[in-house]
């Protein structure tokens, strides 16, 4: 399918909830997705549960404990980040999974960073539903995503768009939903075999101590902080921007148009009470690369 927002919207509207039903979501949450948990709760009267995640500073067993109080008899769903977006987090998935089934919780996994970046293997996962992208850290060209459902899970399982397939199985369903250019699907394996062929494993080790150390370096210049550094970091890492005022999102937004007058483009968002920037680390990158946005970043803020 397109994207994983998609493949996530597929499960959710899918889901046969009531008044009385809670899904289970992370306080960090993709945007897209956290509208589609609340709109399939406003549409069936179920409660949607955030899992307040605290940030910089977060461990493994901390997800875990939050994770496990939110869960109650009356939850019929968990969807949850492989890495977080806004906060770049490589959360302990398989553990997630396991403390949810525990509960008799089904589990939808948003992995959309996570081929390419971390390892995956949705069968040892065992999540019932898995979403990923292949165009973000694979480089599948753009508009190439896919969905994975356990075998008991593929009942009842329904592509967003109804077409031909409808009632002729999951495959039949999911495999033509109508016009589109299968080009980006086709060009996945050659984009796997490049991903192995530039180091695989070793190149996603490579990519997360970039980041970790071009984080490091930038906040070291900019005489602030890392959010990540820790057991849970991946190719990803925050770099808080020392701005005074407020640290909302529309600051954030505004901060990053004016990075990208001055010749750069990187995410800036606002999390817990500050702005961050997010840093990301593949093959094509160097650590001058770091330090040329350190002097970028020191330059646009010294115009305030």
């Amino acid at each position: 399918m397109e994207n994983a927002t998609v493949g996530c919207n597929a499960v959710l509207r899918s889901r046969r909830l009531g008044p009385d039903d809670e899904i289970v979501m992370l306080s960090h949450v993709y945007g897209a997705v956290g509208n589609t948990v609340r709109y399939v709760c406003n549409i069936s009267g179920a409660k949607p549960v955030e899992v307040d995640l605290p940030f910089p500073r977060v461990t493994a067993d901390d997800v875990i404990a939050r994770l496990a109080a939110a869960l109650t008899p009356r939850t019929r769903l968990a969807v949850l980040d492989h890495i977080t977006s806004k906060s770049a987090l490589v959360l302990p998935i398989g553990r997630m999974i396991e403390a949810c089934h525990a509960r008799g919780v089904p589990v939808l996994v948003d992995g959309a960073h996570a081929p390419g970046q971390v390892d995956v293997d949705v069968t040892a996962l065992n999540a019932d539903w898995y979403v990923g992208n292949c165009h973000k850290w694979m480089m599948a060209p753009k508009g190439c995503g896919f969905l994975y459902a356990r075998r008991d899970r593929q009942d009842r399982l329904h592509p967003v768009t109804i077409s031909h397939g409808y009632g002729k199985g999951f495959r039949a369903e999911f495999d033509w939903t109508g016009t589109w250019d299968p080009s980006a699907y086709l060009a996945v394996t050659a984009a796997i075999d490049f991903h192995e062929w530039l180091g695989g494993p070793a190149l996603r080790a490579r990519n997360a101590a970039l980041a970790a150390e071009a984080a490091a370096m930038v906040a070291g210049r900019l005489g602030t902080e890392t959010g990540g550094g820790n057991e849970i970091s991946g190719a990803m890492e925050l770099v808080r921007v020392p701005v005074s005022g407020a640290q909302t999102e529309d600051r954030a937004l505004a901060l990053r148009d004016r990075m990208l007058d001055a010749g750069t483009d990187v995410p800036v968002h606002a999390n817990a009470d500050a702005i961050w920037m997010r840093l990301s680390a593949q093959a094509y990158n160097e650590l001058e690369d770091y330090r040329r946005l350190a002097e970028i970043v020191s330059g646009v803020l010294a115009q305030n």
